[in-house]
């Protein structure tokens, strides 16, 4: 959710618009949005992390990083379809005029600039932090090459 509400913040602020009751409705329906993909992606990092220590295959951390990317690629094709669903959506929205259409642009822009940074945020930092979380009690060794059990 942080990395969405930088995103949203931006466009906000680069649009001018200030805090108002549609701009915290985008932002709520933003964090449900970012929630449910960012569990998705966690389950599946999981499923790769539990399916590599099955076959006896997690003791390193050039495995853990196999498991981590195996389980982020899955992601990546799901997760840019639901940020192209949201642009197709909302950005006649952004561009809409007519009665309604000031409170309606408030909505969609959190969820527009949040759509982007989560984009990023889910598919490169939230399995970063997963193998930090993961690497811990793992034998220590290079995540690339050859694998030295000296280090």
């Amino acid at each position: 959710m942080p990395f969405s509400a930088v995103g949203a913040i931006w466009l906000m602020y680069f649009l001018g618009y200030n805090w108002s009751i549609a701009v915290w409705v985008g932002l709520i329906a933003l964090a449900g949005l970012d929630a449910e993909t960012g569990v998705v992606m966690l389950l599946y990092l999981d499923i790769a992390y539990e399916r590599w220590k099955s076959q006896g295959k997690m003791a390193t951390w050039a495995e853990l990083s196999e498991a981590v990317d195996h389980g982020a690629v899955q992601r990546i094709r799901p997760k840019a379809m639901t940020v192209a669903t949201t642009f197709i959506a909302l950005l006649p929205i952004l561009w809409a005029t007519g009665t309604g259409a000031d409170v309606m642009r408030r909505i969609a822009a959190p969820m527009v600039g949040g759509i982007v940074t989560s984009f990023f945020g889910e598919l490169l930092v939230y399995p970063a932090i997963y193998f930090i979380w993961r690497s811990f009690g793992l034998q220590h060794t290079a995540l690339f090459g050859a694998t030295n059990k000296n280090l």
